[in-house]
């Protein structure tokens, strides 16, 4: 194993010894984990918050077999140890990753082709706010829903960082996009960075919306978030052939479907989970991304819209803030 620094035995890291609320989260000391074959050892400047460490501390999402028990699912940081094979990555590299835990850390263990470098320009906060979601709306609007130029997608949570990555992905390659907020601010919020058109889903019929914005004729791709009873509703907004891909179930695990209309529209349902994915996977994944998407990043077409920054030692607010809902873009962890 190669070294950048000395390092210490031990390291913080947020942890919780049962399920509940955010103030189940509390700093505790671990050993330092070290690489495995393949893998590299980051000193983390700044992990990012998503909605499934969320469902983790609250019990129903645990890690995958041999996946840290701490939550985190993406980091930025410097590169200070390598596992055997990990040569791509000199130490001292800056880079952020997809990791399948671990990241609420000082330091934290990466597949060496899940990570991505950090441009000039692009600020540490900034690169830890962009794996998850860039993987996801990468691999989900435009692998699964095999998005293309010209077409309308139609995204839930507009103003989440997965709505905002997928609205800034979306309009960088040719589409257009129709969001759904929670109240007018997020609607101007969701504009601003770029949507067509928003909607706010609390004072308008979205389905009536979708209809009138594309005068009748639905659009190609449905993002959806919620599941539950939203997918018929959603289901109503395709036009012929149109895609709906599931990136979480926040409105249930269950939806009752019309399946003549859905043989009548030829329409495909699909839908994915990106943390239980082999490693190869998301080697794959990262080096499309890198070739394709990761360019908007290095010129500065793509930023991850930001939030707020918590020290890692209050994570548990980071959390509340998240179930909120009031955020507008990514909230991360400053390590």
């Amino acid at each position: 194993m190669a070294e950048s620094e000395t390092l210490a035995k031990t390291m913080t890291a947020i942890g919780f010894d049962e399920p509940g609320g955010p103030d189940a989260l509390r700093p505790e000391t671990l050993g330092i984990p070290r690489p495995a074959a393949g893998e590299v050892l980051i000193r983390v400047s700044h992990a990012g918050i998503n909605r499934p460490d969320v469902i983790q501390r609250q019990g129903y999402y645990p890690p995958p077999p041999g996946a840290s028990p701490v939550p985190g699912l993406e980091i930025s940081g410097e590169v200070v140890a390598l596992g055997e094979g990990a040569d791509g990555l000199p130490t001292g590299s800056r880079v952020c990753a997809l990791v399948s835990g671990g990241g609420y850390a000082e330091y934290c263990l990466a597949d060496a082709g899940h990570c991505l470098p950090v441009p000039q320009g692009l600020s540490m906060a900034e690169a830890a706010a962009l794996p998850e979601t860039l993987f996801t709306v990468w691999h989900n609007v435009f692998e699964r829903g095999w998005a293309s130029e010209g077409e309308t997608l139609l995204v839930h949570g507009g103003t989440s960082g997965i709505g905002t990555m997928a609205i800034m992905l979306a309009k960088a390659f040719g589409l257009s996009v129709i969001v759904t907020c929670g109240s007018d601010e997020k609607c101007t919020a969701a504009r601003e960075v770029g949507a067509d058109h928003a909607i706010n889903y609390k004072t308008g019929d979205f389905v009536e919306e979708v209809k009138a914005i594309t005068r009748g004729e639905g659009v190609e791709l449905v993002l959806d978030m919620v599941s539950g009873d939203y997918v018929p509703r959603n289901l109503a907004c395709l036009k012929p052939d149109g895609r709906h891909v599931t990136i979480a179930v926040l409105g249930g695990l269950t939806a009752e479907l019309n399946m003549a209309q859905i043989m009548q529209k030829r329409l495909t349902l699909t839908g994915s989970t990106l943390r239980p994915r082999s490693a190869e996977f998301k080697s794959l994944l990262a080096d499309e991304i890198a070739r394709n998407a990761w360019p908007l990043i290095e010129d500065g077409t793509i930023r991850p819209v930001m939030d707020k920054t918590f020290p890692l030692t209050e994570a548990g607010a980071a959390h509340a803030r998240m179930e909120a809902g009031d955020h507008i873009g990514k909230i991360v962890l400053e390590v």
